[in-house]
């Protein structure tokens, strides 16, 4: 910690010693402007995609961004209420480039639409790439206690649950570690991905917007993402400095659980310096079902940080501190291994640095760099007392990224290193302690022939997981030093055929080490109702994942179909034996095990309209999951063929909706029906079908004085259903929330 403090403070001293300047750095400002009224719009988000810079409308719809490199971008802008839109814009002689940008207003509320800035510009850069962006209107309406409830309804989704706090995201039937979460583009430093009985330590509520990357972009993160890369982007270091003071206040209220939700952010602007400040809190009661109250499923959540950043023509430095709280209960198992529930008190310490250098006349035209620490800790009491299972981490980050400029064929991409050493303790009947160190080296390329946009990306990693001591003789086999080391690749096409329609294809040939829990497990998780059996001998596990997709985007319509394919060698899960554990016989030995699998399915969304001012909706996702069955398990006859299906793979389901718009009100209504899941791995149990009706309402005002207010207010399960996911660990005991009716009241100032 102290050396991590120390390179710190020594990258902001010898950043804020730096002296000149490229010349050839510029900046971009204008307004953006109503393209019917022609007046200005306020609070609109501004992000020139090809670098880390972001900016906002001020109260008269101007804004400018800093310290531009010289060449050519893409500035993507987003507002409530219309269309958000991408254009192109070149920066020249280090000189401000002055544009006015005109939003369309539109009733069409799903995923930003890319709008061309000039008809002829038909480069395949233009087109949405792999990953797709939940902003505006589209995340208030979706804003949920967790991240998983906040992404749900996004095609393809679905979320693992144990209550109303730990919950994790689910991709296409992937979770835990192939799911990688980031903030800000940093991991979280939390042990998520271990156990369903444990919560991730990020608040959606103060987000600007959520980024989902997939295929070669997601290759800048880490190798084992097969799912995707979920990354919230709150700009606790700022990276552009404001015109003047702005921020946002947000209170949201439930009833399903008696919940209140407060957040509060504000940019200050101070000479060469900005100061964003970030608070936020959450409390929820025990959560009420159709069939009664849950009893232990409460949490109080507190989320706070604080930025400073130091920003000149150079580029900028700056230095994050942030804090993530938490107390929540899982909901006790009458006849499992925890018949009163466990109690589970978390805390995560952090502190980030992140720095930016333009450079002048070289093959490198910017150099950002990020150090980060983050301390976690967190307690799982099994009685008022009686600590079961405890953890701690102390996770260390460093990574280096240089983006370059064109060259040959490709446009502008970027070459970065990173590395991450983590120390692992688990304590409980039988303690882990271990660290692990990992390094990768990556490259990401872009290049366009004409409407053909063509994504490269490659990572090399090396993996040591390396337990305290060594031991021949453990009851889970060779508890040893394992090393690991291999090369992830992905590439992306995607064919502007014009008139709207656009064809892609995504390859990633994914690569994931085993992770601590998986190799040296060998405890009772009583929150988890498991007792965890490692395998210090399992290898890698490799993923070829494919993807055949079909888009059409234009201002009335929107339609997506996609088609995929995920095959595994050494797939790695944690399979429930069936069998009691001689030390713990109200736990099942769940067993981590490698076998090959595949991973399949298809998705589509679409949304037009029917009216100017009705709009229709929906979604629909399909995945289907097995894996190959050994001999040893045909042997035994329980198995009908050499597959059978995996576990915890969601159902069918589909959503429907109708919106109604008109100025600034805005009307919906939607259904969601999920079919009977009845694939079902050794041990699950059938979930049955249900339907769901919600209902959702939003009004927005810009006040005499400029400030921005939306009000929301969303009903979910209106008609009390009584129904239960699939991919809850608690399913066979307790139901999903019956009805609850959440208002989201957010100001922008």
């Amino acid at each position: 910690m102290r050396n991590l403090l120390t390179a710190v403070l020594l990258s902001l001293f010898m950043a804020m010693n730096a002296t000149g300047h490229p010349k050839s750095t510029g900046s971009v400002a204008g307004f953006v402007i109503d393209s019917e009224t022609e007046e200005p719009v306020p609070f609109a988000y501004l992000h020139l995609e090809e670098i880390n810079r972001t900016g906002t409308t001020d109260r008269h719809g101007y804004f400018k961004i800093h310290n531009v490199p010289e060449g050519e971008y893409s500035l993507y802008v987003h507002r409530i209420g219309y269309s958000s839109k991408t254009q192109r814009i070149e920066i020249t002689h280090g000189e401000e480039t002055n544009i006015t940008i005109e939003l369309n207003p539109t009733v069409l509320s799903g995923q930003s639409l890319e709008v061309v800035a000039e008809a002829g510009d038909m480069r395949g850069s233009n087109l949405e790439h792999a990953s797709l962006k939940v902003t505006g209107a589209q995340l208030r309406e979706s804003l949920g206690t967790t991240l998983s409830e906040t992404l749900s309804n996004q095609p393809g989704f679905d979320q693992r649950t144990m209550g109303a706090a730990p919950a994790r995201p689910v991709i296409r039937g992937l979770g835990d570690e192939r799911v990688l979460i980031l903030q800000d583009g940093e991991r979280t430093g939390d042990v998520s991905g271990a156990s369903p009985d444990h919560s991730v330590t990020v608040d959606p509520m103060g987000a600007d917007e959520i980024e989902i990357a997939r295929g070669p972009a997601a290759l800048a993160y880490g190798s084992n993402a097969i799912g995707g890369v979920i990354n919230v982007v709150r700009n606790q270091i700022a990276n552009n400095k404001p015109s003047s003071i702005n921020g946002m206040a947000t209170l949201q209220g439930a009833t399903v659980n008696s919940g209140l939700s407060a957040a509060g952010r504000v940019a200050v602007p101070k000479n060469d310096f900005v100061i964003n400040v970030d608070v936020s809190g959450r409390y929820g009661a025990n959560y009420r079902s159709p069939l009664g109250t849950i009893e232990n499923s409460n949490y109080l959540t507190t989320n706070n940080a604080v930025g400073v950043s130091y920003i000149r023509p150079w580029g900028y430095s700056g230095i994050a501190a942030s804090t993530f709280i938490s107390g929540y209960g899982i909901p006790p198992d009458p006849e499992g291994g925890h018949p009163n529930g466990v109690e589970v008190e978390m805390e995560k310490y952090q502190v980030e640095s992140r720095s930016e250098f333009l450079i002048e006349d070289h093959f490198f035209k910017m150099v950002e760099s990020g150090l980060s620490y983050r301390y976690y800790h967190h307690k799982e009491f099994e009685s008022d007392e009686t600590v079961g299972t405890e953890y701690t981490t102390n996770t260390s980050n460093v990574n280096l990224k240089a983006t370059h400029r064109n060259f040959s064929v490709f446009n502008d991409g970027v070459i970065g290193i990173w590395g991450e050493y983590q120390d692992y303790q688990v304590l409980d009947r039988f303690n882990i302690f271990a660290n692990s160190f990992s390094g990768s080296a990556y490259t990401i390329q872009e290049a366009d022939f004409g409407p053909l946009h063509l994504e490269l990306g490659t990572r090399f990693d090396a993996v040591i997981a390396k337990p305290d001591r060594e031991n021949p003789d453990s009851r889970i086999g060779h508890i040893r030093q394992r090393e690991f080391y291999s090369l992830a690749s992905s590439a992306s096409v995607i064919y502007n055929l014009g008139a709207g329609f656009s064809v892609g294809s995504t390859l990633l040939h994914s690569f994931r080490a085993p992770s601590i829990e998986e190799l040296y497990s060998q405890g009772p998780h009583l929150a988890a109702y498991s007792f965890e059996i490692g395998n210090p001998d399992l290898d890698p596990e490799r993923g070829l994942a494919k993807e055949l997709f079909v888009r059409y985007r234009r201002s009335n319509a929107t339609f997506e179909l996609t088609a995929y394919h995920n095959g595994f060698q050494n797939y790695i899960y944690p399979r429930d034996t069936g069998r009691q554990n001689i030390f713990f016989p109200r736990l099942n030995d769940y067993q981590y095990e490698s076998v090959s699998a595949e991973i399949y399915g298809l998705e589509a969304q679409t949304e037009f309209q029917l009216t100017s001012n009705i709009t229709f909706n929906g979604s629909a996702s399909m995945t289907i999951g097995r894996r190959d069955v050994s001999e040893e398990e045909q042997e035994s006859g329980n198995f009908e063929s050499d597959t059978t299906p995996l576990p915890m793979i969601p159902p069918f389901s589909f959503k429907t909706g109708l919106n109604y718009s008109k100025d600034a009100l805005r009307l919906g209504m939607n259904v969601r029906h999920s079919f009977k899941q009845d694939r079902l791995a050794e041990f699950e149990t059938v979930t049955d079908a249900y339907t769901l009706v919600g209902a959702t309402a939003e009004y927005r005002l810009t006040s005499s004085s400029g400030l921005l207010h939306t009000i929301s207010l969303q009903g979910n399960n209106l008609f009390d259903t009584t129904y239960r996911n699939h991919l809850s660990r608690l399913k066979e005991v307790f139901p999903e929330p019956g009805h609850n009716v959440s208002l989201l009241y957010r100001l922008y100032f």
